[in-house]
């Protein structure tokens, strides 16, 4: 009589860094009848290995937002070298999504719970025309922006806060949560019960007070580029609330407007109100472009 553990193949965890265009998806998270990130990975990789694992990503990206760098983790009992299930993934994908790497990782190693921070990028077209190929990768913002404006208000949000002003609002957050159970859904943005977008939050210490979040890095440069110049608002934190950053972006943009003055920010993070902030951002311009963990998870191939 065969032995139980003959009979049990053992599984690999492994982690991906995929890049995508995320115009034409319903965002990251599998919805019925709709085309997901997270749904065609996990075809793919039945076209691939013939299992499929359900791939967790480090943040749940809404419809229209994009990826530079998204994580995603998940478990294989094939053996095969990281390079080929990298080619032969690739090969099968839409070429809206790639992945840049593969690597084999420690078993606990998941990609949203291990992540100790990540950087969101807002990409915002300063000019009148915004030509087509680059339409669907920015908020085209024609009106004089002051930058010195932006500047001054980017690092007050630097710091360990409570961004509930800039959280989604309630009715959104329930549907969210009613939807994902005990995980939260997003757009590039993290976040748990009351996060995600950016949802989906590292469980660090303060991600896990609700709605306290701790931003490392808060600022906007200015690139000028053949079709024009270009506005980019780079943030790195240990977790995001849902739309977090992307109201944070609207607030600022009032703010580079006149409308908001930039020592304002204090007070709209005191009053722990949406209605207190600027208004979203749209989706397009916002991209996650890097998520870190710890040294110590991939292992020698």
């Amino acid at each position: 009589m065969p032995q139980a553990s003959q009979s049990v193949r053992s599984l690999h965890t492994w982690k991906l860094t995929i890049a995508y265009d995320g115009t034409g998806f319903s965002g990251w998270q599998v919805q019925p009848g709709e085309a997901t990130i997270q749904g065609e990975l996990q075809a793919a990789l039945g076209r691939v290995t013939g299992e499929r694992p359900l791939p967790q990503g480090s943040g749940r990206t809404d419809a229209g937002v994009h990826a530079l760098g998204q994580v995603a983790s998940f478990e294989l009992a094939a053996a095969i070298p990281a390079a080929n299930l990298q080619r032969a993934l690739n090969r099968t994908l839409p070429a809206a999504i790639r992945v840049l790497e593969a690597r084999r990782v420690r078993s606990d190693f998941h990609a949203r719970h291990s992540a100790v921070a990540k950087t969101y990028e807002y990409r915002v077209f300063q000019e009148t025309i915004c030509p087509p190929f680059m339409a669907r990768y920015v908020l085209v913002c024609a009106w004089p922006m002051d930058l010195e404006a932006l500047r001054e208000a980017a690092p007050q949000f630097v710091g360990e806060h409570d961004f509930l002003s800039f959280a989604a609002t309630e009715p959104d957050l329930v549907t969210r949560m009613n939807e994902a159970g005990d995980e939260a859904t997003g757009e590039a943005e993290d976040g748990q019960a009351v996060d995600n977008g950016e949802a989906d939050s590292p469980r660090t210490k303060a991600a896990d007070k609700g709605t306290v979040r701790r931003v490392f890095s808060s600022e906007w440069d200015q690139v000028e580029s053949e079709p024009g110049r270009i506005l980019i608002y780079r943030v790195r934190g240990n977790g995001f609330l849902h739309h977090m950053v992307r109201n944070m972006v609207g607030t600022m943009l009032d703010v580079g407007r006149g409308r908001t003055v930039p020592g304002q920010i204090p007070e709209i993070l005191a009053a722990r109100s949406r209605a207190a902030a600027g208004p979203t951002a749209p989706a397009q311009g916002l991209f996650l472009k890097s998520v870190e963990y710890p040294e110590g998870y991939e292992l020698a191939e």
